[in-house]
């Protein structure tokens, strides 16, 4: 390799460096400018960072997700956070999914004030996650309840046996293949399959029975699937008033002293680059500036 080209290179590795190096520096700087404004007390949140009310919205499908166990956690942390709303629109979701959120808003309710509003749906999942909640509100419409748990599958064999299909399934037990969508569930299977089912509503019930308050055989009672409204919900004891987020900040503000001047911001469960250039975007810069790395270390280890 000539001396012009060794020269060229060199120059256009230190360019890239000084970029990467210069965003760094605008990076932190922000970073530090952010990070001051955050220790100052600012109880009428003029400045971001400042005392505020945190909201967590939780909307569709109820998944166990590490980001918001994550961002729930960091919001119990922080002295500035004085309260959390939780806005609960969601028709349910998996068990572990409710189990999750349901664990670590009992571990934030443990050191602050947390109330939940409900939207137009949360039942299942989303009715276990409103129970840490201090005081629930619920619109007079809101469907809620659906206090159950369902496991389904499909059984497709008269289907494939008439297209003439059979599954075959090799199996280290009798019941490792249950349910099977090749053919009919068996009575022991079924069996089986119910025993994991009650075992995931008793604790369901537990749940409820300690959050509301209610004697176990009443809430078993109710704990059919059945869903409610809000009104039919509140004569049942399964939430506290009818209402949205004016009337939550109403009741922090004179039962938690919660300022009702605090501002509310969101509980973010993305990184900031995420948050700046969108998840596509930040995956692409971050993998942009790894290839750069990698690219120069490469280069450094072919050079004489």
């Amino acid at each position: 390799m000539s001396l012009d080209a060794d020269l060229l290179l060199d120059r256009r590795r230190l360019k890239r460096r000084l970029s990467i190096w210069r965003a760094l520096a605008v990076i932190a700087g922000a970073a530090l400018l952010l990070a001051l404004f955050s220790w100052r007390d600012d109880p009428a949140g003029l400045f971001p960072g400042g005392a505020h009310v945190a909201r967590l919205e939780v909307e569709g499908f109820i998944s166990d997700d590490p980001k918001v166990t994550e961002a729930l956690d960091r919001a119990r942390r922080d002295d500035r956070v004085r309260a959390v709303i939780v806005a609960v629109d969601s028709p349910g979701g998996s068990v572990a999914g409710g189990e999750g959120l349901y664990a670590a808003l009992s571990r934030l309710a443990a050191e602050k004030p947390v109330v939940t509003v409900m939207g137009g749906t949360a039942a299942s999942a989303g009715y276990m996650t409103s129970l840490p909640a201090a005081r629930i509100f619920a619109r007079e419409a809101t469907v809620t309840g659906s206090i159950g748990v369902i496991l389904q599958t499909v059984d497709a064999s008269t289907l494939l046996e008439r297209l003439g299909v059979r599954g075959e399934a090799l199996v280290s037990g009798r019941f490792k293949d249950q349910p099977n969508p090749f053919r009919p569930l068996s009575e022991e299977g079924r069996e089986q399959l119910m025993r994991v089912v009650r075992d995931l509503h008793d604790q369901f019930v537990a749940k409820v029975a300690a959050a509301r308050k209610l004697p176990e055989a009443r809430v078993r009672e109710l704990a059919d699937g059945r869903i409610f409204t809000g009104r039919e919900a509140l004569a049942l004891g399964l939430v506290d008033a009818i209402g949205g987020e004016a009337e939550a900040r109403d009741w922090l503000a004179e039962a938690r002293q919660v300022p009702a001047t605090l501002p509310v911001r969101e509980i973010e469960t993305r990184d900031w680059t995420e948050r700046t250039f969108g998840a596509a975007l930040s995956a692409a810069l971050r993998a942009t500036v790894e290839e750069w790395l990698l690219v120069d270390r490469v280069r450094a280890l072919w050079q004489p």
